[in-house]
């Protein structure tokens, strides 16, 4: 086998590639729906910016067998990060599964091409992702830290989920919540992908109505995570690689929700409710999950990702702590990049224990 690389910087050969890469995303079983073209590509429309893109590619003869979706940025050292940002829970490199470590070695002397003076700064792979192959075959300075933690549950239905509970009171809970949820005549009923559009502009409408007059994520109601969204969910509807699942309460569309479907993992990406339903006594997070757990990945592997975050809500269902990495590659002439990086996460880290302890110190109340 004879690999090539290539550096792809121009917006118009990413969109070019959508054939090529969902053909390569089909063939990574680690991948995410954070590395789907749709995914990636509609970010970049929303929040690239013009001559940042590196899009780092192997091929065997015209396949394409591994890509880096990586942009440069200029701070707080020079580095290539993943495509994505923050409202993506996941990133990753993409290899053809076929290719065994052949085409992370390539893939690997691509990056290192590619980053000439800066860092390779691969943030929130999922353990198990593909990059870390690449990372077992780089040849410069390398270090691995943890990154966001995830919670996930096991690929079961709801009702093995709530037999996992660690009491028959609290398994009593949850079938008393989908028992409140059946007297009230709510219905559940997956978009069709013609009409997924109209239903993710509903959701975001009911997301900023079930926060309002809360602390909210800013970025959700912006008009580029709105166009962001609806651009590339509806072809990742068409593709079977998301699923958008919309409520009724008396003929009345008071929820929506968007799932991402990965050939590993399933994860509720984000929802809107109107807040009639707490009034009447529905627990959203139950009808969630019961839609949820009805569209999760077959086989032993499969997992339900909480994604991100470690909100007290989702402890009721004892889901595993799953820490994401942080994989930092570099080459000798930058490692001094490697090492200022490295300083960086352990001053957070200690920041982050101070806040801690001080909490801790002053009853949870403390400035």
């Amino acid at each position: 086998m004879t690999y090539t690389t290539e550096l792809v910087t121009d917006e118009r050969d990413f969109a070019a590639l959508a054939a090529d890469w969902t053909r390569l995303y089909r063939r990574c079983a680690a991948a995410t729906p954070f590395q789907s073209h749709a995914w990636l590509h509609s970010w970049w429309l929303s929040y690239g910016r013009p001559g940042r893109l590196r899009l780092v590619l192997a091929r065997d003869g015209r396949d394409l067998v591994g890509a880096a979706p990586l942009m440069r940025v200029r701070g707080p050292v020079p580095a290539l990060v993943p495509l994505g940002g923050a409202i993506s829970d996941y990133g990753d490199v993409l290899l053809d599964d076929r290719h065994g470590p052949w085409a992370a070695s390539a893939l690997a002397e691509g990056l290192s091409a590619a980053a000439g003076t800066a860092l390779v700064d691969l943030r929130e792979v999922r353990p198990g992702g593909a990059a870390e192959r690449v990372y077992e075959r780089w040849r410069g300075p390398r270090r691995r830290v943890d990154d966001s933690l995830c919670l996930e549950l096991p690929a079961l239905p709801l009702a093995a989920l709530t037999a996992r509970l660690p009491s028959a009171k609290a398994q009593q809970r949850v079938r008393a919540k989908l028992r409140r949820l059946d007297a009230l005549g709510v219905k559940s009923r997956t978009v069709l992908p013609e009409e997924a559009e109209a239903a993710l502009r509903r959701l975001l409408e009911l997301h900023r109505l079930q926060w309002q007059g809360r602390q909210v994520t800013g970025e959700h109601l912006r008009a580029r995570f709105r166009d962001h969204l609806v651009r590339s969910v509806g072809p990742m509807v068409r593709a079977g690689d998301a699923v958008v699942t919309e409520f009724r309460l008396d003929d009345e569309v008071v929820a929506v929700d968007v799932t991402l479907l990965g050939r590993r993992l399933t994860g509720g990406y984000l929802y809107g409710a109107h807040p009639r339903l707490r009034e009447r006594k529905a627990d959203v997070a139950v009808m969630l999950l019961d839609a949820c757990t009805g569209h999760l990945p077959p086989g032993p592997e499969g997992a339900l990702s909480l994604l991100r975050g470690n909100e007290p809500y989702k402890h009721h269902w004892r889901p595993r702590p799953v820490v994401n990495q942080r994989l930092l590659l570099a080459r000798w002439h930058t490692a001094p990049l490697l090492a200022a990086t490295l300083g960086d996460v352990a001053a957070r880290r200690r920041g982050r224990e101070l806040r801690r302890r001080w909490k801790e110190r002053d009853g949870g109340g403390g400035t």
